[in-house]
């Protein structure tokens, strides 16, 4: 019996410019577009010298968030354009707080959100955000 033909679609992904982002530790790229999609590799709470921000878990939720938006605003896109989050806590305890730091980063805009506790995060960080964001090209 013949087998239908396969029919598929490549979807072009490729890095964006990210100038903002804090400076990456591996190889990833802190933002691609695939189609109509921006993804977001997960952000810590880096600040500009590429060191944890000092002031624990709301500390680098804050930052983290800054850094999400600027890579958002490198990628022409901002929080109203995303559609799901991703967070990763080393203590879920830590939660409420971050809530609090996410609603004002976020204001009325809610998208989808995963939240996973994690045993540990890369660069010794508490927490980690990643988004994917849809911008139309």
């Amino acid at each position: 019996m013949a087998q239908p033909e396969a029919r598929y679609r490549v979807l072009n992904v490729h890095a964006v410019p990210t100038p903002s982002a804090p400076p990456v530790a591996g190889p990833y790229s802190p933002a691609v577009r695939a189609g109509d999609w921006i993804v977001l590799s997960g952000q810590l709470g880096l600040g500009t010298d590429g060191g944890l921000v000092a002031g624990g878990t709301d500390a680098q939720a804050r930052q983290a968030l800054v850094n999400v938006a600027a890579v958002l605003g490198d990628c022409g896109a901002s929080w109203v354009d995303v559609a799901k989050v991703a967070m990763f806590l080393t203590d879920l305890s830590e939660l409420p707080g971050v809530n609090a730091l996410y609603e004002d980063a976020l204001g009325a805009h809610r998208p989808a959100r995963t939240t996973v506790g994690v045993a540990a995060l890369p660069a010794g960080a508490s927490i980690e955000i990643e988004c994917w964001a849809h911008v139309p090209e």
